[in-house]
């Protein structure tokens, strides 16, 4: 298997800190913020993002599990109280949004003050379901990504880029 660069470490570095400057400046006075880290993936990405915000936050990991009839459900993180709060979920990447949306429903149950996404790649061709990203870290095409968390069989999560499968 090969792997072709998409986005390297300093493009990767200076877009998260792009971003974590915004989401400071969105979240400014907030004293309720919750960032909600969608495991495995995102571990990377939300590391470095919340070593550069600027606002206080709480954070939390879950995990997104598929049941025995295919509903997305959360394995980890269901017992995280987000009423009144705003709520920051943040995921490596956004595709189909089915798991996203199924995340953000079970949260809106409890009531948040708010509810934002941050994702680090959107790919926006491959949506089935409507989910609004806030904030995106660089749109992609619909290209198998590894590197920066992202994985293939558990694999290449540890580089420190962004690179596309080349078959």
């Amino acid at each position: 298997m090969r792997i072709k660069c998409l986005f390297t470490k300093d493009q990767i570095f200076r877009r998260v800190k792009e971003l974590a400057c915004q989401i400071s400046r969105d979240y400014s006075g907030e004293k309720e913020l919750i960032v909600l880290c969608v495991l495995n993936g995102s571990m990377f990405f939300a590391a470095d993002l919340l070593r550069e915000l600027r606002t206080p936050c709480q954070l939390n990991c879950i995990k997104a599990c598929a049941n025995e009839s295919g509903k997305i459900e959360l394995c980890y993180g269901a017992d995280i109280n987000v009423a009144g709060k705003d709520v920051l979920i943040i995921e490596d990447i956004v595709d189909s949004g089915i798991t996203l949306k199924s995340i953000t429903e079970i949260y809106m149950k409890q009531n948040p003050k708010s509810i934002k996404i941050c994702t680090f790649l959107d790919k926006k061709g491959r949506r089935i379901e409507e989910i609004q990203v806030d904030y995106a870290g660089f749109e992609i095409d619909d290209k198998f990504v590894v590197g920066y968390g992202m994985d293939y069989n558990s694999k290449y999560r540890e580089l420190p880029y962004v690179g596309y499968v080349i078959h």
